[in-house]
């Protein structure tokens, strides 16, 4: 999710709610600690330089049990980012304590934002010869095991 879309959602939003794509909830007395920009360069396994930026938030579970975000305050923190940081339209990625600093992704599914886990990956790989296995495609109406309309298979 980018920085501009969060904005938008944030505008009409009635609570700011956070889940783990596991199905645990953020405690509702969560603070974001931190909204910022995070630059990565490095280099790949192939040798190619690269250049990663994305917009960080980092969620923080308190024992402040009385605090609850508010989706204008996070809009307002957001702001004050753009404004002093040049943050630009950038994706978004949390950090939020699972065990250890865990990132994660953002997404949105109506109604509660969602944690979604992040991989790792090779990124030369023709480079370094690891190929990853391409999944076949089944066409599933010229298959003998397809279900036909009323069959009683379904």
């Amino acid at each position: 999710m980018k920085l501009s879309e969060i904005k938008k959602i944030l505008q009409t939003a009635e609570a700011v709610n956070f889940k783990v794509e596991q199905g645990a909830m953020v405690p509702e007395h969560f603070h974001i600690t931190e909204v910022g920009i995070i630059s990565k360069d490095f280099i790949d396994c192939g040798g190619k330089v690269r250049h990663e930026k994305v917009a960080n938030f980092q969620l923080w579970d308190a024992d402040d049990y009385e605090h609850r975000l508010k989706a204008g305050k996070l809009l307002d923190i957001i702001s004050l980012s753009e404004k002093v940081l040049g943050m630009e339209d950038l994706e978004i990625e949390v950090e939020y304590q699972s065990g250890t600093i865990g990132k994660y992704e953002l997404g949105f599914d109506g109604q509660t934002f969602l944690l979604l886990s992040k991989q790792t990956a090779c990124l030369a790989n023709e480079a370094c010869g690891i190929e990853v296995p391409k999944k076949a495609m089944v066409n599933l109406v010229e298959t003998s095991n397809s279900c036909a309309p009323g069959s009683g298979c379904c």
